[in-house]
């Protein structure tokens, strides 16, 4: 049997985007040098877990790491998708950090995947499991798939041949804007203050806001106590820009420590203001998705579309955004055309996608 051709990267740097592009591409890949020079070398716990979940989810994959964790060697199989999974995601990180790889793969199984993940449900680092709902399951309607996911977390993914090319230029006006405050094992004055404070911002633009309360208390608060707040707002073209934060109270990191976010906590009535004002200048910036879902979700489906020309829209180009584009180019050889919109301060980015079709799903 012929020995497969790695390609070989270095560093922690787009960890879970690498092993994403890596099992859509069915390119073996070899990471060395993962925090190398870190007084806590190697993987981290949820990397270790997501590693978990990816074997959890493939059929003929193999993954291996050396004992220090600064190497991953993977050589990625089908994914088989499922019925019935369940993962206990390492709690250094939320359920999102799972969800978003998931999304994409699950689009490529063999079977449609259903699976119930375990875990924190928010944290600060990665979108809550209520933007995920409002937002980037929308945005994924747009190339022609409708997910089901949902909040412990089950999560439903149908199996597609291929994803449908777009042109999304149109950002229209916002109508209205929704949101829900979220808390466990704190007081629910928490979620007044966020909500009281973010509604108040918003009354003044426009009359259709409602931000709804979401309180766990008991056995189904879980162990970490937090709050947080997730906004969306929806515009008069379908579009769906999102802002969200989580403050986790009293967790700590892989070194033990309490992170400075977390000992140095806002006031929630800040918290508040923070968020409606960060979704406002989301959507000064213009386009049809948040900096967020720009850089998680809208160019990597793009690229994986049908061999046709897709044209959207963005804000500004963030760093992050530069970074997924040149793994784009690296796994599946698609290349983004960027040109400026100087009317609108936009930018234009155009590709054609790279054909990926699920032939597990043909042979099924």
């Amino acid at each position: 049997m012929e020995k497969p051709k790695y390609k070989r990267m270095k560093g922690s740097q787009s960890f879970r985007e690498r092993m994403l592009l890596a099992t859509l591409s069915s390119t073996p890949i070899i990471i060395d040098e993962i925090r190398a020079d870190d007084m806590i070398a190697g993987l981290r716990l949820h990397e270790r877990s997501l590693l978990g979940l990816l074997d959890t989810i493939f059929d003929d994959s193999h993954i291996k790491t050396n004992l220090t964790g600064t190497q991953v060697i993977y050589e990625p199989g089908i994914v088989m998708g499922r019925k019935n999974l369940v993962h206990n995601c390492a709690l250094t990180r939320s359920i999102g950090y799972y969800l978003e790889p998931l999304l994409l793969l699950g689009l490529f199984g063999k079977e449609p995947l259903s699976i119930r993940l375990k875990g924190i449900t928010n944290d600060p680092k990665d979108l809550s499991v209520d933007t995920i709902r409002s937002t980037t399951l929308n945005i994924l309607k747009r190339f022609g798939v409708a997910p089901d996911g949902g909040g412990q977390v089950l999560l439903t993914v149908p199996n597609v041949q291929t994803l449908t090319a777009v042109q999304w230029l149109e950002e229209g006006m916002v109508k209205k804007i929704r949101g829900v405050t979220f808390s466990a094992r704190v007081s629910t004055d928490f979620e007044h203050s966020m909500r009281f404070t973010a509604r108040g911002i918003f009354n003044n633009l426009l009359p259709d806001v409602h931000i709804s309360q979401d309180h766990k208390a008991g056995p189904l608060a879980g162990k970490s106590p937090g709050y947080g707040i997730s906004l969306v707002a929806e515009t008069t073209s379908g579009c769906y820009i999102s802002a969200d934060t989580t403050v986790s109270c009293g967790r700590r990191d892989e070194t033990g420590e309490l992170d400075v976010e977390k000992q140095e906590r806002k006031p929630p009535q800040d918290t508040g203001v923070d968020v409606a004002s960060w979704l406002l200048q989301e959507i000064e910036k213009g386009g049809v998705v948040d900096s967020t879902h720009q850089v998680r979700l809208l160019f990597t489906l793009c690229a994986l579309c049908q061999k046709d020309v897709s044209k959207v829209r963005v804000g500004t180009l963030s760093p992050y955004g530069v970074e997924t584009l040149r793994n784009l180019k690296e796994f599946l050889g698609v290349t983004f055309e960027i040109k400026p919109d100087p009317l609108t301060g936009t930018v234009i980015l155009t590709c054609l996608g790279s054909g990926l079709i699920n032939l597990a799903r043909k042979l099924s």
